[in-house]
């Protein structure tokens, strides 16, 4: 087993080769994982051309940069991914890798995982790391989201895990002095089974962003009828904050997908997270612990979601939202 104690962390990037947040989200506990392992934190990026990222994330605490570029990397491809991140590891021997659970993230860590004949924890909500043993601890939903499983990896390195996006919020903690800096342009000389014939831009007309939203408003069966969702985004209206949604109403079709919260919907991070009508399910839990301040609008009041939250209002949701929508306005002028 690989006595390298250095965390890595795979940052993806967009188009125009700056970061994907989540890769910055990851270097916060990257870093501070990295200093429990007593080894340096690693930013990888792969990309076509990576200045950007580069640029951003030595504000995030990294010790070095390990970076693979060149015009096969313009596009994602899992072949041509997979064998850089392979080689690459292959070559610098880390003891733990940190990807993004974004689409690409959730394609990249298995392929890479099986090749290196190691374990991979998928969509992990929290992460620990035990000094003695370098062993991480992974954190995630099991059983339908029922219950929380803590997974370990003792026994291969590199350990590896995927991190829902929101999950830790981006910290800045400066550049560090002399950030080593490796180049290496892995080439690919195999057959590349796909590529990509042409790209259909989504639906911005539904383009909800509640990862990076500050201020979320959440409604959930308590609403009862689909014309109640008016409550929810008047209040979301007043605050200037993004409508949210718990899973029953978007499987009853009341509201899009993209605006669940929760495990199979968005991890989020608001600075408040208003939940109303949600009697707090685990699986909905999960996805907004990471919130600096969580407020419940319940009629019952043994509702799970109580136990998360910082402030509880129990009541009627039908005379305490608009009451609380209309003094939001009042005081905003």
């Amino acid at each position: 087993m690989s006595e390298n104690k250095n965390l890595w962390v795979l940052v993806e990037t967009k188009e125009d080769g700056s970061a994907v947040n989540v890769g910055l989200e990851l270097l916060n506990p990257g870093r501070r994982m990295a200093d429990v392992l007593g080894g340096n934190l690693v930013a990888v990026i792969i990309g076509k051309e990576v200045s950007k990222a580069k640029e951003e994330v030595k504000d995030h605490g990294v010790d070095a940069i390990i970076t693979c570029e060149g015009d096969i990397y313009k596009e994602y491809n899992t072949d041509v991914y997979a064998n850089a991140v392979c080689k690459l590891v292959e070559k610098h021997n880390p003891n733990t890798i940190l990807i993004g659970a974004t689409n690409q993230g959730r394609d990249l860590g298995p392929r890479v995982s099986s090749r290196l004949h190691t374990g991979l924890t998928a969509d992990c909500t929290e992460l620990d790391v035990d000094a003695e043993t370098g062993n991480v601890q992974w954190t995630r939903p099991a059983f339908g989201g029922n219950l929380m499983a803590q997974i370990l990896c003792p026994d291969s390195r590199p350990q590896m895990g995927t991190v829902r996006p929101g999950v830790f919020p981006k910290e800045a903690f400066g550049r560090k002095d002399n950030i080593e800096e490796i180049e290496d342009n892995i080439e690919y000389t195999g057959d590349i089974r796909t590529k990509i014939i042409d790209f259909i831009a989504r639906d911005e007309g539904d383009d909800v962003d509640l990862v990076g939203a500050e201020f979320i408003v959440s409604g959930g069966r308590g609403l009862g009828d689909p014309s109640n969702l008016k409550l929810v985004e008047d209040l979301a209206e007043a605050l200037g904050a993004t409508v949210g949604s718990s899973r029953p109403l978007v499987d009853s079709g009341w509201i899009s997908h993209s605006h669940q919260v929760g495990q199979s919907g968005k991890t989020v991070a608001p600075k408040v997270y208003i939940a109303v009508g949600i009697s707090g399910a685990i699986q909905h839990i999960a996805g907004i612990n990471a919130s600096d301040t969580i407020i419940a609008i319940n009629k019952d009041p043994d509702a799970p979601i109580f136990d998360v939250a910082d402030y509880g209002i129990v009541g009627d949701l039908f005379e305490i939202v608009p009451a609380l929508t209309e003094k939001i306005k009042a005081r905003k002028g």
